[in-house]
């Protein structure tokens, strides 16, 4: 990539308005953003890399979670579904060790890993997955939910 850079000043409108687009599309801070951006233009392996790092420095067990997950995301993306079904588990895991069994957090993390197993074609497991989902947000959300 070559990007040209344009001395501006903090006040532009253009700029303001391109913060606050990606801002808005790539939630997170710092280096969790960069990796989003890096999945979202394609850039898979480089997007790996950055969270196998990130993984490798995280401080405690929510951080491991989260970034276990987004290389699951990476992987699913790299059609590598074994892989990143491996990666979500793993997030699922750690989360269960410290959420209750009923929270809708849970519920997330049941979903990607029953999208991940529909990619395979395994249906079967993305369905038990999928119920598993659904199981917990009956419980969590209200019954007028869309």
């Amino acid at each position: 990539y070559q990007v040209d850079l344009k001395l501006t000043s903090d006040d532009d409108p253009q700029l303001r308005e391109l913060t606050d687009y990606i801002r808005q599309e790539v939630d997170g801070t710092g280096w969790d953003r960069m990796g989003k951006v890096l999945l979202k233009i394609g850039q898979f392996d480089k997007a790996e890399e950055l969270y196998m790092a990130l993984l490798e420095q995280a401080s405690d067990d929510s951080d491991r979670a989260y970034i276990s997950n987004m290389l699951g995301w990476v992987k699913r993306d790299q059609g590598q579904y074994e892989e990143a079904v491996a990666f979500c588990e793993q997030s699922l895991k750690i989360k269960q060790k410290t959420l209750p069994k009923d929270d809708p957090s849970l519920a997330t993390m049941y979903n990607n890993i029953a999208q991940v197993y529909n990619n395979m074609g395994d249906y079967s497991k993305a369905l038990e997955f999928c119920e598993k989902s659904h199981k917990i947000n009956e419980k969590a959300l209200p019954s007028n939910h869309p």
